[in-house]
């Protein structure tokens, strides 16, 4: 019996790392049309190169190696650098999720929806946050508006089920000593 927990917490928190869309590939692509127009002019002292996604490319990496506090530096010089980058601001909230600070992460996904809307990845993420806390009804409820927005999404699916099985897996006798 004793060697069966470390097996399910194990299982658990294989489908707990795999489970914010964000991270994944696919998710990256960005979901902006190009409508053809671009402002042409701009006043030279306010415009500085950066190189557009070393940034983000950077906070990937380490975020798919599990280096969330170096992952979350990079994310964040993204956004100051270009505060309308949405794909930047998942990838900080995601990042500040990893490394428990959730004041932070409801900050970044705050910036994140105010700049492409409530999202399905967005509200998959804004789940998976929720998950994370241990707040399992409001998780829920997150994943509910996710898949009614995208019906069928494999991750959001992944999610809801991941929730369903650390639902129940958590649930203790009340009466049970500590």
């Amino acid at each position: 019996m004793t060697r069966i927990f470390p097996i399910l917490a194990c299982g658990l928190l294989t489908g707990a790392l795999s489970g914010c869309e964000s991270m994944r590939e696919e998710s990256w692509k960005a979901d902006i049309e190009y409508t053809g127009t671009t402002a042409t002019i701009q006043e030279p002292g306010g415009v500085k190169y950066y190189r557009s996604d070393e940034m983000v490319r950077l906070g990937r990496e380490y975020f798919n190696r599990g280096d969330y506090g170096t992952a979350e530096r990079h994310f964040r010089e993204a956004v100051e650098k270009s505060p309308e980058d949405v794909v930047a601001w998942i990838g900080l909230a995601a990042s500040y999720d990893r490394i428990g600070r959730f004041d932070l992460a409801d900050r970044a996904y705050s910036a994140a929806i105010r700049q492409a809307g409530e999202t399905p990845q967005i509200l998959n993420n804004v789940g998976y946050s929720l998950m994370l806390r241990g707040d399992l009804a409001s998780a829920r409820a997150k994943f509910t508006l996710a898949i009614d927005r995208d019906p069928g999404n494999p991750t959001i699916l992944n999610n809801i089920a991941l929730l369903d099985a650390s639902h129940s897996f958590i649930q203790r006798d009340p009466d049970a000593a500590p």
